[in-house]
Order: structure tokens, then C-alpha cells, then sequence
């Protein structure tokens, strides 16, 4: 058996929403000094709806197609469902991770809450 599966190595080598979102509503950054992953997602929310998600991510290609596969999970959705989003979720759309890959998962689902909690925070300032 392969150490990673197809859809791993599809969304580590053709990775969706690479790169960055200009006038992001939110953005989380998180990183993993052990292993020295570092990932960061930008969401673009309209109408409480995530309607673009894009993410910059330094780190092994578990850690790349776990950023690539949660933003694929959260666009089109409500904000409030992208905060539900575990980091399993993600594991079992990619048809599992290694288990010395599975904190890559977990970095996705920390960084989609940071993303989620700056644009609550942001907006809270902005007084709406």
C-alpha cells in the first residue's frame, strides 16, 4: 500500500486555492515548530457565506494538500458551518493521512477557526 493516497498526492501536486486573497474579511495563520509547517487561509465572506477561500502554506505536501482539501470543504458555505469543520473531516476527503501526517489536518482546521475568529473580531470593530 502507498504511504499516501491518490487524492493526497492530487491536492498536494494540483493544490486548489493556492495563494493569497488581497482584501481577505479573514485570516488565519498557524504554524507547528516541531515539524515547521506553517499555513495561512484567507476567507472572503459575503452574507455570513464563505465565498472564497485561498491559502499560502509552507510545509510538507501533507500539510499543503490538507490546506488544499479544507479550503475545497468550507467555499460556498456558511461561516458558522466552517467552524464545525474537523480536522477528520479533512483526513477522510483526502482518504486518510499517515498517522505522523494527521497534525497537518489538525493545522488546516486551527487555521480555517483563526481565519474565522479575525473576521469576526475585524468586523466587530468596524461596529457591524
Amino acid at each position: 500500500m502507498a504511504l499516501y493516497s491518490e487524492k493526497v498526492m492530487e491536492h498536494f501536486r494540483h493544490p486548489r486555492n493556492a495563494g493569497m486573497i488581497e482584501d481577505a474579511d479573514g485570516i488565519g495563520e498557524v504554524g507547528n515548530a516541531r515539524c515547521g509547517d506553517i499555513m495561512k487561509i484567507y476567507l472572503k465572506i459575503e452574507d455570513d457565506i464563505i465565498v472564497d477561500a485561498a491559502f499560502e502554506t509552507f510545509g510538507c505536501g501533507s500539510a499543503i494538500a490538507s490546506s488544499s482539501m479544507a479550503t475545497e470543504l468550507i467555499k460556498g458555505k456558511p461561516v458558522s458551518e466552517a467552524l464545525t469543520l474537523t480536522n477528520q473531516a479533512v483526513v477522510e476527503a483526502l482518504d486518510g493521512l499517515p498517522p505522523h501526517k494527521v497534525h497537518c489536518s489538525v493545522l488546516a482546521e486551527e487555521a480555517i477557526r483563526k481565519a474565522v475568529q479575525d473576521y469576526y473580531s475585524s468586523k466587530q470593530n468596524r461596529g457591524v
